[in-house]
């Protein structure tokens, strides 16, 4: 049986597209910016390559994975799943996923209104569709995952030979609880969990720094290399900090700063800004790259690059009745082999 969790990529130009979380009218004025037909033809034979991250927050979540599903069904484009599919696969409702939840239907409305929902009868074939997509692309002159690239994470990745990865992905978490359970983790957990349940979406809690939700993170990342390379590598954070509309207790790390490979990395999932904002204005997680020029490669050897310019924030806009080309937030392809930045709103730039 052929392993479907690494994937090659296809042969010549690309243009990589970061986050798109539910933006359909920036996606399709993207696609349109890049010069693709509707149907994702290109006249110079170009492939449209998604990182993931496709749904949640934005308007439209079930607009995008079909026109997803259309491009790569007709072989225009393929895709990688990101940490927001995998929530949707192993029916973990969390924030932005009241398109597809009802239990986070209400509580989205809030922040999200007004978003198209998925007709019930839809939902089963967007898990199978899902269920279709790799974590990791590749070939020889360049590499695609969602948050982290890890090669032990990835080897491990290539020996999967189960008819649903599903299957493996449930039999790490089973791992990691055993093991926690074991070590007295999934019990301090749990009761945490019951605790806070009220408290951890309040963004007014004064929060204490819990070590029963860090140790759990980091443990479940440890045993499950499909958590670690569509969520990314983390660490204890000095303090609790509100992101994602919850209190998080762990944080993300630079893992390009470690990364020693000579095969460049393309990526998503860390709320990059192409205008830096504020430091106040800005979500937690985009501090990691603070100090990194917005067109820049990074990393130990400068040849890895995210490419999520955070256009998932763009709902903000949307309670200001902002316009796209006013916004902070953009959908971004990288132009590759170019390494050229094209954005939604019509700014190119070449990266450096």
């Amino acid at each position: 049986m052929p392993n479907f969790l690494v994937q090659a990529l296809p042969t010549g130009s690309l243009d990589i597209i970061g986050d798109v979380h539910g933006e359909f009218q920036a996606l399709l004025q993207l696609i349109e910016n890049l010069d693709y037909e509707p149907d994702g033809s290109h006249p110079e034979n170009r492939h449209l390559i998604f990182v993931g991250d496709y749904c949640d927050r934005g308007p439209d979540s079930p607009a995008v994975i079909d026109y997803l599903k259309s491009l790569i069904t007709n072989k225009k484009a393929k895709g990688i799943l990101g940490n927001h599919e995998i929530n949707l696969l192993i029916d973990d409702a969390k924030d932005g996923s009241g398109w597809f939840f009802e239990e986070r239907y209400r509580s989205d409305l809030r922040n999200y209104s007004p978003f198209k929902r998925v007709k019930p009868e839809n939902r089963d074939e967007i898990k199978e569709f899902l269920r279709t997509l790799p974590i990791v692309l590749e070939r020889d002159d360049l590499r695609i995952v969602h948050a982290a690239w890890s090669n032990p994470a990835i080897d491990t990745l290539r020996a999967v030979k189960s008819d649903d990865f599903l299957d493996y992905f449930f039999e790490c978490e089973h791992k990691a609880d055993n093991y926690a359970e074991k070590k007295g983790i999934l019990d301090k957990y749990l009761r945490a969990k019951q605790d806070w349940k009220e408290k951890i979406e309040d963004p007014h809690v004064l929060m204490p720094l819990l070590q029963s939700y860090i140790d759990y993170d980091l443990l479940k990342n440890e045993f499950n290399p499909i958590r670690l390379l569509t969520s990314g590598t983390e660490g204890p954070a000095k303090q609790a900090f509100f992101a994602g509309n919850r209190w998080r207790f762990s944080d993300r790390t630079a893992w390009w700063d470690s990364y020693l490979d000579d095969v460049p990395v393309v990526f998503g999932h860390y709320w990059r800004q192409l205008f830096p904002q504020p430091v106040a204005k800005m979500s937690k997680y985009s501090l990691l790259f603070k100090d990194i020029d917005p067109f820049s490669w990074h990393g130990a050897k400068k040849n890895t690059f995210c490419i999520d310019y955070s256009v998932g924030a763009r709902w903000r806009d949307r309670h200001k009745a902002q316009a796209p080309e006013d916004s902070a937030f953009h959908l971004a392809a990288l132009r590759w082999p170019e390494k050229i930045i094209m954005t939604d709103t019509g700014f190119t730039y070449p990266t450096r």
